[in-house]
């Protein structure tokens, strides 16, 4: 038996990259693509240049190309050619904020993008498994009907239904969802059907603060890697709404990347995961800031406008629970204090190396 194929779209990305260390390290032959659009989408600090040189350096016999998945012409040919045994779809736009000022190039990233690859895996590698990075804005603003209870530092639920977290049973219909969440809702649920219809091992994770240290952090994107170079380099960051009280669970994009490798070992057909840190890895931005402080000794330079951003949650964390009971070999291994620690010490090293040039 030859050499598994792994195919990953978005491969300089956050979750791709990691992705394509991590299953290297599982022996598998690794194909990536990427053509760099975070820095059409962020301009010079959503650059990923440098995450694919570290993917040629650390990752023997790395394959790039620099396809465009909106090109269907391209895209299932080279598919074909690829034949993965495995299919790791992490390519987006991912902003939440930026995706009203470009709504087809979002569009048809997002969800015209994700239907290509679908069809060139239905046409050529139907029982390769599919994994597809959806997101937690799929429910749009759903989860601020439910009540919740202001305190000290941050929003909490005040329902006991949702004691754990947001299970994959809330509706992601008849909400506001912003323009993003609406593109990811529409590759969301062709994932789920291409999986029904055509029995195809399909899942979509959909992600909460998806972290770590090889973060390009911008300020429409990147929770807590931004949160923290702002810290560092003294900038101001800014708080929309909520008090500032507002609550994400983050997740390492190595507990990410594990979850797949099991999810490829036992794959099942149309599923999602609400894939966060869950309740115990949550926390406010008020929160975010004094565990910044702690890590880096800086006190946090921010400023408030009273006006949430549209479609925002209040407060979201994951429940764990369906995801742990079908594999119950998977859990968190990163907790927040660890994230905080990796993510300044992998800042420290890069405004290093752009201080010296």
């Amino acid at each position: 038996m030859g050499q598994k194929v792994l195919l990953v779209t978005g491969s300089c990305g956050l979750i791709g990259s990691e992705v394509s260390l991590f299953f290297s390290c599982q022996g598998f032959r690794v194909v990536g693509i990427d053509n760099n659009l975070r820095a059409v989408f962020f301009g010079p600090e959503g650059d990923t240049t440098w995450v694919l040189g570290r993917l040629k350096e650390q990752i023997s016999g790395y394959q790039h190309s620099t396809l465009d998945i909106r090109n269907r012409e391209a895209l299932l040919p080279f598919v074909k050619e690829t034949k993965p045994d495995l299919i790791i779809h992490t390519a987006a736009q991912p902003s939440h904020d930026r995706a009203a000022a470009i709504p087809f190039l979002d569009f048809e990233t997002n969800a015209l993008g994700t239907l290509n690859l679908l069809e060139a895996a239905r046409q050529y590698c139907p029982e390769s498994p599919f994994i597809h990075m959806s997101t937690n804005k799929v429910y749009g603003d759903r989860p601020n009907e439910i009540p919740l209870k202001e305190l000290e530092s941050r929003w909490d639920y005040d329902d006991p239904a949702y004691e754990n977290g947001i299970p994959e049973t809330l509706s992601i219909d008849q909400s506001k969802h912003s323009i993003f969440g609406a593109s990811k809702v529409a590759a969301d649920v062709m994932v789920q059907e291409y999986g029904r219809y055509f029995n195809m091992p399909t899942c979509c994770l959909r992600g909460g603060c998806l972290t770590g240290p090889n973060h390009s952090g911008v300020e429409l994107h990147g929770f807590l890697s931004y949160l923290i170079k702002c810290n560092m380099e003294g900038r101001q960051y800014t708080v929309f709404g909520y008090k500032g009280k507002q609550v994400r669970d983050n997740i390492h994009s190595l507990d990410v990347a594990r979850f797949m490798l099991e999810f490829s070992k036992a794959p099942r057909v149309a599923e999602v995961y609400n894939l966060g840190g869950g309740k115990q890895n949550a926390c406010s931005i008020l929160e975010a800031f004094e565990m910044a402080r702690c890590h880096t000794g800086q006190a946090m330079k921010w400023r408030y406008i009273d006006e949430n951003r549209s479609g925002d949650h209040i407060c979201y964390y994951s429940d764990l629970r369906k995801m742990k009971a079908h594999y119950p070999t998977w859990g968190i291994t990163r907790p927040l204090d660890i994230i905080f620690g990796e993510i300044v010490t992998s800042w420290t090293e890069r405004l290093m190396r752009q201080a010296t040039g």
